[in-house]
């Protein structure tokens, strides 16, 4: 294992540190940036690619062991907390760092062929903030979602705040990546697959009468206006989630993960009733 003690970004291999506000760069280098010990620890047990790690010298000993792991080569350098946010001009609680490999996109094609069915996928139009797009992330992989397919209005799963926020989750669920939403959901409903629209405004129906049992994709907003007219308009259906005291709408991350439970607790019912003929339906699931 290579450790190099360091106090500046002078080296190549570390300007991704040097850039975490260039979210671009980043991307056409296929790489991403992994932050904190949790997620760092996560992205050295999968399969992704590890370009480096960086973190203080008090983490060395808990991390030598995935590092030497790995099958590639994985150089370490030693920075401490102080002398990397004075660098960044980032705070960091643990200063634990990592730069990793995009991996080679999921096409919807592999991904149709590749998951059994009921196909249970969700999609993302207009989400602009990494952060809950990194939630939504980690929802989708609690719940057992199949693929996170990504519109071309939306922020990369691969930003730094987003790969955060989802704790690692990113490394366990595959990403499609659409130039057109709009297309590719067509394709799903061409497919068999019901597309369902989160969306609280106008005529909807409410998430326990909706069926997430079978063959579905499930679709949110962004945080300020919600689906477009565009993509509202090829759902089969837009489903609410019954809310009181005038509440309109919830946090994106807060209600995908309501629907994606809702989605869950159906699907595993419907498991169970493969093998009880006698099983009620759940709500909605008729």
């Amino acid at each position: 294992m290579q450790v190099h003690r360091v106090t500046s970004f002078d080296r190549a291999e570390l300007a991704p540190y040097a850039t975490l506000r260039q979210h671009e760069e980043h991307r056409q280098a296929g790489i991403f940036v992994a932050e904190g010990a949790k997620v760092v620890r996560r992205l050295l047990q999968s399969d992704f690619g590890v370009v480096n790690v960086l973190l203080p010298e008090k983490w060395l000993a808990e991390f030598e062991p995935l590092i030497r792991a790995r099958h590639e080569d994985v150089p370490v350098y030693i920075m401490e907390i102080a002398e990397l946010e004075k660098l960044t001009g980032f705070p960091f609680f643990q200063g634990v760092l990592a730069v990793g490999k995009i991996p080679r996109a999921h096409t919807l094609d592999s991904i149709l062929a590749d998951t059994p069915r009921p196909h249970f996928f969700v999609a993302g139009d207009g989400l602009a903030n990494a952060e809950n797009v990194g939630l939504i992330v980690r929802n989708c992989a609690a719940f057992g979602v199949q693929a996170l397919i990504v519109g071309e209005t939306s922020s990369s799963p691969f930003l730094r705040r987003a790969v955060r926020n989802s704790m690692g989750a990113i490394f366990k669920l595959p990403i499609v990546e659409t130039p057109s939403l709009l297309n590719t959901l067509g394709v799903l409903r061409e497919r068999k697959v019901r597309i369902i629209a989160a969306h609280p405004h106008g005529e909807h129906r409410l998430i326990q009468d909706t069926n997430f049992a079978a063959d579905c994709c499930i679709v949110f907003g962004s945080e300020g206006v919600g689906l477009s007219n565009e993509v509202l308009a090829v759902c089969d259906e837009a489903v609410a989630i019954p809310m009181s005291n005038e509440v309109d709408s919830l946090n994106v991350g807060s209600a995908a993960a309501v629907f994606l439970y809702e989605a869950a607790r159906q699907r595993n019912f419907s498991t169970e009733r493969r093998t009880r003929s006698d099983a009620p339906y759940p709500p909605g699931a008729r």
